[in-house]
């Protein structure tokens, strides 16, 4: 098999993923401290044509070089905006029809295994502090908690790991992108 040229992966233009069709999916990132897990997560969230990720607390914003060093060029792409408070988005989100999903480990927290959004539902991911993870009174307004059931010794991935597998299974889930 030989490997595929830049020139052969049929990427968008930036102009042509503006205009493209999205997948109806938010992410809100809660007060994420590291910049590169920040460009890394609007990398991800660029592969899968993310709607738009929500910026909030001490969350950093484009530019700043140490996002750009992992985000490549996805800040200019995908869509965003910084929000002080998360509740706010996500109590927005919720009456806007979007299921708020909070990314953690907590009581009755649901298997991202078993999470089941229809075809073409609004869903949105709330990714946490890389130490605090994500605050209660967020947790408390999602209407859904997933977690990434884990086999090991740590029972915690990097948070744009942990997003990367997120974004993927939630866009096959939901995304009309292949159809």
């Amino acid at each position: 098999m030989r490997k595929l040229l830049n020139e052969e992966l049929d990427r968008l233009s930036p102009q042509g993923f503006k205009e493209s069709k999205k997948t109806p999916l938010v992410i809100v990132l809660d007060n994420v401290r590291s910049l590169n897990n920040i460009g890394s997560i609007f990398r991800s969230a660029d592969a899968y044509r993310v709607e738009k990720v929500y910026l909030c607390g001490i969350t950093a914003q484009p530019p700043h070089k140490d996002i750009r060093k992992t985000a490549l060029g996805a800040t200019e792409t995908i869509d965003w905006e910084y929000l002080e408070h998360t509740i706010d988005i996500v109590n927005k989100l919720n009456q806007e029809g979007y299921t708020t999903c909070a990314i953690e480990q907590a009581e009755r927290s649901q298997n991202l295994y078993n999470f089941s959004p229809a075809k073409g539902e609004k869903v949105a991911i709330v990714l946490g502090n890389e130490v605090k993870g994500v605050q209660q009174e967020v947790v408390d307004s999602c209407k859904e908690v997933i977690e990434l059931d884990q086999f090991g010794t740590k029972h915690s991935l990097n948070i744009s790991v942990c997003a990367g597998i997120v974004i993927y299974d939630v866009f096959n889930k939901i995304s009309l992108l292949r159809e």
